[in-house]
């Protein structure tokens, strides 16, 4: 990964020069599904459902956030939300380089308030589109009718395909002895006992009929004696696609969505599912479970021209690292 230092030229407030399709090649979107005022602005005195502060990052991750000083970098949630966007370049200058396009990133509603709903502004010249599921619930992002709609239509295309991503879904439960028991597996002292994710995916996938829901936040498995995440176990059988190939495990994050599927006719696919951590109880392993689901794929059919990958949102995120094995995974969604 590059240095700041090493990074292309940043541009703020442009306006988006719309890519030419061009045989061959795949015009990549990100559309984060926040409100960006709507998170930074949340009381930190309220203990749930937000962003932490760059006060208690710096605090719980001493000393690695010691550069982030008044001087030099937002403070608040506003400066945990940028640290979103800075872990985020080296996967969009990486899939810039293998599609030969640059990667736009839009927000839902962004720093200075616009507003930016999935039409056709975003999906004209876009072939791949990834909607990162990181809006609280407490925000009521959803998605109209309107963008369902849009969002069906560019499914419709040959060669389409939709990577949506909602988060996890922590402290779901009214009983705080299981919110306490969530907390302690997954062992991150920056999320709160509730933080429910992913309003706005949930709704794009209601709205498409794709029954699958984000729940809980596991913390992943890792080889024994490092911090390298645990392989995962593979349905390779299913993946004719070639999705995984060249791929053994995602990255490792300590509060991984578990994404289950509520309905399956045939169309689902579950492509990976992840060992868990099993040092510490969670209501999900108390019922028996070791692994969740980390990776579907649902394929075309009747409606749907194009392809929907269902994956959480760090797996595109250097907040935790990379190594050959995700850009692999990186490679073949910029590539198939």
């Amino acid at each position: 990964m590059k240095s700041k230092e090493q990074l292309a030229l940043r541009t703020y407030n442009q306006v988006h020069i719309p890519r030419k399709y061009e045989k061959g090649k795949r015009r990549i979107s990100v559309y984060i599904s926040w409100s960006y005022p709507g998170e930074s602005n949340r009381n930190p005195a309220e203990l749930d459902n937000r962003f932490s502060t760059m006060t208690e990052v710096k605090k719980v991750l001493w000393p690695d956030y010691e550069w982030a000083d008044l001087s030099s970098f937002l403070q608040g949630i506003s400066g945990s939300l940028e640290l979103f966007f800075v872990a985020w370049v080296y996967f969009q200058e990486f899939c810039g380089e293998v599609s030969g396009y640059p990667v736009p990133v839009y927000q839902r509603i962004d720093q200075a308030g616009y507003k930016l709903p999935i039409d056709e502004r975003i999906l004209e010249d876009t072939d791949t589109l990834f909607i990162f599921g990181l809006d609280h619930m407490i925000t009521d992002q959803e998605a109209s009718a309107g963008e369902i709609e849009a969002i069906e239509n560019f499914l419709k295309r040959e060669g389409t395909c939709l990577v949506i991503g909602p988060h996890h879904d922590v402290g779901i439960s009214d009983d705080l002895k299981l919110r306490q028991m969530e907390y302690l597996h997954h062992g991150d002292a920056l999320v709160p006992r509730q933080q429910r994710f992913g309003k706005y995916t949930r709704s794009i996938l209601n709205g498409l009929g794709i029954p699958v829901e984000n729940k809980y936040g596991l913390r992943p498995a890792v080889v024994k004696g490092t911090n390298k995440v645990a392989p995962f176990t593979p349905n390779r059988d299913l993946d004719t696609k070639g999705w995984l190939k060249g791929v053994t495990s995602f990255n490792f994050h300590m509060h991984l969505p578990h994404y289950e599927i509520t309905k399956n006719d045939g169309s689902i696919n579950l492509l990976a599912t992840q060992p868990i951590d099993l040092s510490n109880p969670h209501p999900f392993t108390e019922a028996g479970n070791t692994e969740f689901n980390s990776f579907i794929w649902i394929k075309p059919d009747g409606k749907r021209a194009g392809d929907v990958l269902i994956a959480d949102s760090t797996i595109f995120s250097t907040l935790f690292g990379a190594d050959e094995s995700l850009e692999n995974f990186w490679r073949n969604i910029s590539t198939l």
